[in-house]
């Protein structure tokens, strides 16, 4: 059984609870509680700061959205649209004991290949990468701050 951990972002109010041998997490998205797995924990916390800090809406926001890869069906840890329904971020989320590296910008990379998502961030909680994606010029650009809902919709 998993047991939450402080991370690098700020605390919230988690609605947790447990049933036999398992503690879930109130997901506000869905509706509904999951398995708190380590993934999740950060998951959620990244959600409700997304929300608190960064201003991004809820309804925008879409957890564990399925994508087709070459033959392979996948799923997106988190797209956030904008008001007129088109993706503005993708972001990929890991455990916290699992170290950020190559093989997780690698993954978030494949998966934009689909999305075509401007705004990309990487975290494991304690950990957090945001970049920029230019698809005309095929380049990217790490960002020291991710940037808030209205920044993004003004441009």
């Amino acid at each position: 059984m998993f047991k939450p951990i402080p991370l690098n972002l700020p605390p919230f109010p988690a609605k947790l609870s447990q049933a036999q041998d398992q503690v879930f997490i109130f997901d506000p998205l869905r509706k509904k509680n999951l398995v708190l797995t380590p993934e999740e924990w950060v998951r959620q916390h990244w959600i409700h700061h997304l929300m608190t800090a960064k201003n991004y809406p809820l309804a925008l926001m879409q957890t564990e959205g399925g994508l087709k890869l070459n033959t392979l069906q996948k799923r997106s840890d988190l797209l956030i649209f904008n008001n007129l329904g088109e993706k503005i971020l993708l972001a990929e989320f890991k455990a916290p004991h699992v170290k950020i590296t190559q093989a997780a910008f690698d993954q978030i990379a494949r998966y934009n290949t689909i999305h075509k998502i401007p705004l990309l961030l990487v975290s494991n909680g304690l950990q957090h990468y945001y970049c920029t994606v230019n698809f005309e010029s095929n380049a990217y650009k790490f960002l020291e701050e991710l940037p808030s809902y209205g920044d993004l919709i003004r441009k």
